[in-house]
């Protein structure tokens, strides 16, 4: 028997086209069928493995310009505008619920993001009503959790909870009695706890540096001059600082 020498089929050295041909079809070539692999395999001027660019980069993973990412960001908000006129109830109910998921919000953000998505007031307003009613909206309940857990955490005194509640949009009533929860045992307390904590970090510092940071500190806790005073006062005696001569600082 006489040996044929036949050039290799095209499609040798990859399996998916030697797939191809073996159930009947006609592969491509490796050319045709991977373009990109096919103009990388040289080593050009433009860099390693046919790479161009100063940083051996394609043009496919460039960052987009301003004008590009400013016309992706129109054409979101043009698809969001278009969905809302279509079904603004549907979209609105979504909306509301999807922010709800996870965690309590006031009426005054979710009336912001209906807006901001384009919900008509009128529409709006029928669905804030209808979550109040059924307790899926509740300000005095947010007012108490948030207050009891900014407190705990953060240190925060009536005065600081207050403001970050009326930005939130709770009226006057749910925040004063979400404020009740903190009486004035429970901000001396949390203020001793921020005061110690942080003359940790101040050791060897002088007593009137010491406390010109502490007061500082406190008071944008929201706490008063007066309880603030008081706290350091006690705190740097117990660690032995001369405290006699101290006098309440300027905050």
């Amino acid at each position: 028997m006489t040996s044929e020498s036949r050039p290799a089929p095209d499609w040798v050295g990859d399996v998916g086209l030697g797939v191809r041909a073996w159930v009947g079809e006609t592969p491509p070539t490796p050319a045709e069928a991977s373009p990109e692999r096919s103009a990388g395999t040289g080593r050009g001027k433009g860099g390693r493995d046919g790479r161009s660019g100063k940083g051996g980069r394609s043009g496919k993973g460039r960052n987009r310009t301003w004008e590009e990412r400013e016309a992706a960001r129109l054409a979101r908000e043009e698809a969001a505008a278009a969905e809302v006129e279509a079904d603004p109830e549907a979209v609105a109910r979504k909306i509301l619920l999807d922010t709800l998921t996870g965690q309590a919000r006031t009426r005054q953000e979710l009336a912001d993001k209906l807006a901001k998505r384009g919900v008509p007031d009128d529409l709006a307003a029928g669905l804030l009503d209808r979550f109040t009613e059924v307790g899926l909206i509740d300000d005095g309940a947010f007012a108490r959790q948030w207050v009891e857990s900014r407190h705990r955490s953060r240190g925060l005194a009536p005065r600081a909870l207050a403001q970050e509640l009326r930005r939130k949009g709770v009226d006057d009533e749910d925040t004063k009695l979400a404020l009740e929860q903190i009486d004035e045992a429970d901000q001396r307390h949390a203020a001793r706890e921020l005061v110690d904590k942080k003359l940790r970090s101040m050791r060897g510092l002088d007593t009137q540096v010491a406390t010109r940071r502490l007061a500082g500190m406190l008071a944008r806790k929201g706490y008063s001059a007066g309880l603030a005073f008081s706290v350091m006062r006690e705190a740097l005696r117990e660690s032995h600082d001369e405290v006699d001569d101290l006098e309440p600082p300027d905050v």
